[in-house]
Parts: structure tokens; sequence; C-alpha cells
């Protein structure tokens, strides 16, 4: 008997950090092969989100919610379509509708699954962006997750104390459409909002921890003299900016003070200002290293 198992319709606040176990017929790729295999650009096939994938080729998942949707109406995709799952962790499989329903359709791998392995360094942004208006905290959210950002935390300071869990629920949906949209196979995590005081032991940890800082040495200049590791912290503070005793205590925990230039930025600029940078920066580290 096929096993049908539901789709949820978009990623959970916190998601656990295990791996696919990968038994002998999953294939792991490397970086010299994972392009082959992520990238859309060119034409590829539909991609949709499954936090449940077949373990095998022949197995079939049920796809229902807003993939569901997405795949029958929007895209009027219908029976022997091919289109690929992904799950958010690495795991990708190809495979085609096998048949549709009123209440969902069924999945048919035509394949072995694949693992993607992750390529660059693990950047974990806290922003202080609760109090943004508008879509701007939208904005920041898709970008980061464009980008390529691990994790994205609301920070909270003296001048950005809230974030309802209304904005929470919808944030974690742009999320999945901008991991989507962009084509990365491993999730950006949205993590419940901390205080400054709680990410303290977080920047004890790190050995990159960059602050956004007014007047503070230009991040590039910083970079020059910094080694790559596997992760880091990126802390940009509210529109008024962190207080003089914020400030103290990350820089005290061992976070770096980085200045972005000579203007005044808005969240959302400041972050995917340096998010971008350091990726970048990141991806020449790995580049000259292989």
């Amino acid at each position: 008997m096929q096993a049908i198992v539901p789709i949820r319709p978009r990623f959970t606040a916190l998601l656990t950090h295990q791996w696919l176990q990968k038994p002998s017929n999953i294939r792991a790729f490397s970086s010299s092969s994972s392009s082959d295999c992520s990238n859309q650009s060119r034409g590829g096939l539909p991609r949709f989100f499954s936090e449940n994938l077949p373990s095998t080729k022949g197995g079939v998942v049920r796809v229902q919610g807003d993939e569901f949707w997405h795949m029958s109406k929007v895209l009027r995709l219908t029976t022997n379509d091919r289109v690929e799952l992904f799950n958010g962790k690495g795991a990708l499989i190809e495979g085609c509708i096998q048949s549709i329903d009123r209440a969902g359709l069924d999945f048919l791998a035509i394949d072995d699954p694949i693992i993607i392995n992750p390529q660059t360094t693990k950047w974990h942004v806290f922003a202080a962006f609760g109090s943004l208006k508008g879509g701007r905290a939208d904005w920041l959210v898709e970008k980061c997750t464009e980008l390529g950002a691990h994790s994205v935390t609301p920070l909270l300071t003296e001048r950005s104390s809230s974030i309802s869990e209304n904005r929470v629920d919808r944030l974690q949906r742009v999320v999945l459409a901008a991991t989507k949209q962009c084509q990365r196979l491993h999730e950006m995590v949205l993590n419940p909002p901390k205080k400054v005081e709680a990410i303290l032991p977080l920047v004890a940890q790190s050995k990159l921890s960059f602050l956004a800082a007014a007047e503070a040495t230009p991040v590039v200049s910083v970079l020059a003299s910094s080694r790559k590791e596997s992760s880091g912290l990126i802390i940009v503070g509210p529109e008024g900016d962190f207080t003089e005793k914020e400030v103290s205590m990350m820089v005290e925990a061992g976070a770096t003070a980085i200045g972005l230039g000579p203007l005044r930025l808005r969240v959302e600029t400041a972050t995917v200002t340096l998010l971008g940078t350091l990726m970048l920066w990141s991806d020449a580290q790995q580049f000259s290293s292989d």
C-alpha cells in the first residue's frame, strides 16, 4: 500500500536541525556537482516544498495545502507533469504527478533522492526589525532568504521591544515563497525573537560576530584581516540604533563593531548590505581555498 503523507503548508517556526537519514540509495553531491542538480535558472522543472519526501524511486507522497493549490490552480499542472520536491534540508527528488483530486495530489518519485551539501559560511542574522511598517520587515526577511542567510532572528532591544505573533506567521510564509523563488535547497530558519542579553553567549561562542555601528571601522577593512570560519553572526540595531549599554555588552562579549559607510541606513538596508558583503566574502574565501 502506498504511504500517504500530508504536506504542511509552510515551514514551522522552529525546525529541528536533524539531517535526513541517508540510506544507501540516496546520493550525496559535493560542491563540484551540486550546481547541476540545484540550479533551475535555465528552465528546469517546477520545484515545490514538502517536509516529507519519498525515500526511494517509486515512492509516493500526498501533496496538500498551499503547495497543492500552487501546483494545480496557479500553474495548472496535471497528471504526468514532471516536478521536483525539496524538504528544505538539502534533499531533492524528481517525480511526476500521479493523480489529482479535490483534496490534493499524489507525487510519484521517478528517481532516488539526492542530498546537496551547503556551500558557504552559515551566517546567522540578528536584526531589530520588529517595529518596521509597510512591508519593510517582509522585504528584509525575503532578501535575507535570497542572499543565503542560515537564520534570521528578530532582535528585541530597548528601542524595538516587541514583534507580534501574527507577524511571525506571515514572515514564515515570506520565507517559503522566497526559498522557492531563489531555488535554495536549505531552509532559512526564522527563529523566535530574542533579547540582546540572550544572544551574548552566542556572541561569546562565535569567532565571527559583526555588529553594525556608526563611525566604526569600515567592514572591508575588518574583513581584510579576518579568517574564514564555518559560521558567523550579523547584528543590526533598530531605527534609533542600540543604546550605549547594549553596544558595550555585545562588544565585551566579543562582537566586532563595523561601519557601513558615512550615511545613516535603515534597518533593512544595513542588514542586506552587510549580509550581501559577507556572503560575497565567504564565497571568495572558499573559492581561493579550493
